[in-house]
């Protein structure tokens, strides 16, 4: 979830592939850091890591598994699966391309005794959009059969116990992760990290409809003009909603976001209640909410919502962090990067309390 409104209609393939949401990302920088910047510190433990690939409808998919520093026997496992937009298997994308969001969780992993996999996206990293014509509708199925082939992949390693898996879903990604136990023809735990709590569109709206306001409100856009993007919006997401065309004039890059290209996909992740999803998981699925309190994409409201379907899940509610659980720390005026900031002290007690239990 990390395209902003500055994005233009000649990205039409990357939004293709990346099924984008938008988020505000004023709070954080998406540059790269020079060697002068000073960078936090990595979070648990670098593990032994293995390069590896699978093949999904013809598709090359390059992939990453992490494990424990000394490992002697079967180990748990986790699959993670990325949020939104083209976003690579270290969690990263053009928008923000030092969040390391899924290599964060690797390594907290590793320390806590879990081996994980995360994989590039379609569209990002090394598996990019292989033959596939990024100008042509992406068939939603397919972001479904990468997390099933992923997860195949990773419990025929040899050092992962097949019987003790997990999957961590981060933002969109906790969408798929609800539904591993459909996709993947198993009963794994699930981490959900900053997760989806109403309806995609909505959740969509509501983000388009913060991020105008506040540019309207810095002077980035006249008034006018935040009317007509959130009158095109809506119209948007009423055609994508209803199953009818969507209009060709749509402006800027709300034209770009309800694109032909994108329609299947949007209505596709629309058609999922998380709540709905939530109170369809087997009996006794261990599950682990985690949440920002910084976190501008996704509120409290919609955690609050989404546990009401899940009224046995443990949730972990981090002080000062970010949608990526990096501590944010509000400076106006201040340009901070991602690769500056630390990752939240209390994600990795939490990981490693939640799965010293989960099985």
């Amino acid at each position: 979830m990390f395209a902003s409104l500055s994005s233009s209609r000649s990205a039409r393939g990357r939004a293709t592939a990346a099924a984008v949401a938008v988020t505000l990302v004023a709070s954080t920088c998406a540059c790269t850091p020079t060697a002068e910047e000073e960078t936090a510190p990595q979070p648990g433990v670098t593990g032994l890591e293995r390069e590896l690939s699978f093949t999904v409808d013809g598709l090359e998919v390059f992939a990453t598994l992490t494990l424990p520093e000394d490992v002697s026997g079967p180990v748990p496992g986790a699959l993670i699966i990325s949020g939104s937009g083209p976003t690579d298997r270290d969690g990263n994308g053009d928008m923000r391309p030092e969040a390391n969001t899924n290599l964060n969780f690797a390594r907290l992993l590793a320390e806590a005794g879990v081996a994980s996999l995360r994989y590039d996206k379609l569209g990002s990293g090394e598996t990019g959009m292989g033959d596939l014509d990024p100008d042509d509708p992406v068939d939603p199925g397919l972001f479904e059969a990468q997390v099933a082939a992923a997860y195949t992949s990773l419990v025929d390693q040899r050092e992962v116990d097949p019987d003790r898996t997990a999957v961590v879903g981060h933002s969109e990604g906790s969408l798929y992760a609800l539904r591993a136990h459909e996709l993947v023809d198993a009963e794994p735990a699930l981490i959900l990290a900053a997760p989806v709590g109403n309806r995609y569109l909505d959740l969509l709206d509501r983000q388009l409809t913060e991020q105008v306001r506040t540019l309207e409100a810095q002077g980035g856009i006249a008034e006018t003009e935040a009317v007509t993007l959130l009158s095109d919006a809506r119209a948007g997401r009423a055609a994508v909603r209803g199953g009818r065309a969507v209009p060709d004039d749509l402006s800027g890059f709300i034209g770009s976001l309800y694109s032909r290209q994108n329609a299947d996909f949007l209505a596709a992740m629309d058609a999922l209640d998380p709540v709905e999803l939530a109170g369809a998981l087997p009996a006794d699925t261990p599950v682990l909410v985690l949440w920002g309190e910084a976190d501008a994409q996704v509120s409290r409201e919609d955690v609050d919502r989404l546990m009401t379907g899940l009224p046995d899940a443990e949730r972990v509610d981090v002080p000062e962090a970010d949608h990526i659980f990096r501590i944010y720390e509000d400076e106006p005026g201040a340009t901070v990067l991602d690769s500056e900031r630390p990752l939240a002290p209390q994600v990795g007690p939490a990981l490693t309390e939640f799965v010293d239990s989960a099985w």
